[in-house]
């Protein structure tokens, strides 16, 4: 006993749980954009914290199974034959049947494991995506819609549980049966022979308490073995996502991106999601080194594509793209987003405090320097004033849930610091000042020129007004560049973009001068 439980509470229980877990977030978490987009984040989340357990749980109860069956199994095998042979026939009889109704359960309790485990999960990756969404199941009163949606997962998990019991239920009652005989059959001999003279009191005394020993140990092994199988099934479950081959990996040969100049080049490129009417349909463009340009057209044009490919989070079906005549497709992913500022329209901030998510920008920024930055966006004064639940103030404050605390607006100026001090040679900006209103976006306006200034830019926006004072301006439509120039030229040429111009107000040609 004590050497058991040195073996399971010094040896595999310390650690092996947070060990398994770690190594499999941190297997997780290199996956490309695209394994997240396809799957529920609460899901990918419980697998990896269930796995370990589940995992620790199998190991520890195989372990015990095994100990108690070679050694309180073998030693009553070893003494009742050291008695009589006779004795150990019943116990070897047993065994064999033992093993082929393990054989006959165990295979179908894992798969009804496996499949109760995969039904958990999807029920807490729809759970978890109602929360996540809470404010527009309100805003649209569909509570009892997400009650029938999720009742109907639940509904089906309870379906497969009890299958799953039910198999269980089967097992217990036919291993019941074969104990019950064992000790019949063993108590039948053991009287027999001691009637006949073969044995004495004391070899029969001896051979009952060992039957019913082994009776109960094989229901306890048999307890674990359902147990294990529950947890098997965790696992299984579990390497769906931890098990899943990484479709962004660097090349073997892969270095490390230099940016001296900060050209951009988009040779030939095509591009479709796996789709046979693709997306981008052979880009050829070149941005110099500190040119700004604008990139506009209808939604589903390919801007985001484009910006996406840039990022390197999907792989281009054919062509390049190169960054001062590097082939992304060689460097380290790491690398180039390091050398990537990039500002979302979708601005997702972490759970943590506000001086956490600047300087997630630049690790080893200073605090002196996160508050210049913040200065430069204009979120210095609405920082100061914020407070959260646990009174935590200015910097300090935390921002809810992918920054469900702040406004949009807010939400946006605290990306334009974290971005500012980022402080990268390329700057991304997707719908940059979309949440922000006129007087706040004008104000920030002169900071984002000065941002700009010696980089290379990439602006996205539907708001033509904002990206008409870019150097260039590349028009898109269905996968192709349509249009190449300034905005006055762009005008002149009565084309795509002085069709979207003439039908957006705000924008006007004299205040572009001015």
């Amino acid at each position: 006993m004590l050497a058991q439980n040195l073996l399971i509470n010094q040896a595999l229980v310390p650690g092996l749980t947070n060990l398994i877990r770690w190594q499999s977030h941190w297997y997780v978490v290199r996956q490309s954009w695209s394994f997240f987009q396809n799957d529920f984040a609460g899901r990918v989340a419980n697998r990896i914290l269930q796995t370990g357990p589940s995992l620790r749980d199998s190991v520890v109860v195989a372990t015990n199974a095994v100990w108690y069956i070679v050694v309180y199994g073998g030693s009553a095998m070893a003494v009742l034959a050291r008695s009589d042979i006779r004795l150990a026939l019943p116990v070897a009889i047993w065994f064999v049947f033992y093993i082929i109704l393990l054989k006959f359960f165990v295979p179908r309790m894992r798969e009804r494991s496996r499949a109760t485990s995969e039904m958990r999960s999807v029920l807490t990756g729809r759970i978890v995506d109602s929360y996540t969404n809470i404010l527009t199941v309100k805003l649209f009163a569909r509570p009892r819609d997400e009650d029938a949606y999720i009742r109907a997962t639940v509904d089906e998990h309870t379906e497969i549980f009890r299958k799953q019991q039910r198999l269980m239920t089967l097992f217990s009652l036919m291993l019941s049966t074969m104990n019950a005989s064992l000790v019949v059959a063993m108590g039948a001999a053991a009287v027999w022979m001691w009637t006949v003279g073969q044995i004495n009191v004391g070899t029969v005394a001896m051979a009952l308490p060992l039957a019913w020993q082994i009776a109960a140990m094989s229901g306890w092994v048999a307890s674990s073995v359902t147990g294990i199988f529950e947890n098997v099934g965790a696992v299984q479950d579990g390497m769906k996502s931890i098990a899943v081959p990484r479709q962004m990996r660097d090349r073997d040969y892969a270095t490390a991106l230099s940016v001296t100049q900060g050209e951009v080049r988009f040779e030939d490129a095509y591009f479709g999601y796996g789709t046979e009417r693709g997306v981008l349909h052979g880009i050829n463009l070149r941005i110099a080194p500190g040119e700004r340009i604008g990139l506009v057209g209808p939604s589903g044009a390919g801007k985001s594509t484009m910006v996406n490919l840039l990022l390197r989070f999907f792989e281009l079906d054919s062509g390049r793209i190169l960054i001062d005549g590097q082939d992304i497709a060689g460097v380290t992913q790491e690398t180039l987003r390091a050398n990537i500022a990039m500002v979302t329209q979708d601005t997702s901030l972490l759970h943590r405090s506000i001086r956490d998510n600047i300087r997630y920008g630049r690790p080893d920024a200073t605090d002196e320097e996160i508050t210049e930055a913040t200065r430069l966006a204009h979120a210095l004064d609405f920082i100061m004033t914020l407070e959260d639940w646990q009174g935590r103030k200015g910097f300090d404050a935390h921002v809810g849930e992918r920054g469900v605390k702040l406004s949009g607006g807010q939400r946006q100026r605290i990306a334009l610091a974290r971005v500012i001090l980022k402080n990268a040679p390329i700057l991304v900006m997707d719908e940059a000042t979309s949440a922000l209103d006129s007087e706040v976006e004008a104000a920030i306006q002169e900071q984002l020129d000065t941002l700009m200034e010696g980089r290379t830019v990439i602006a996205i926006a539907h708001r033509l007004s904002t990206i008409a004072r870019m150097d260039r301006l590349i028009v898109m439509d269905q996968g192709r560049i349509v249009e190449i120039g300034t905005h006055t030229e762009l005008l002149a040429q009565n084309g795509p973009y002085a069709r979207a111009w003439h039908r957006q107000s705000g924008g006007f040609v004299a205040d572009l001068a001015t």
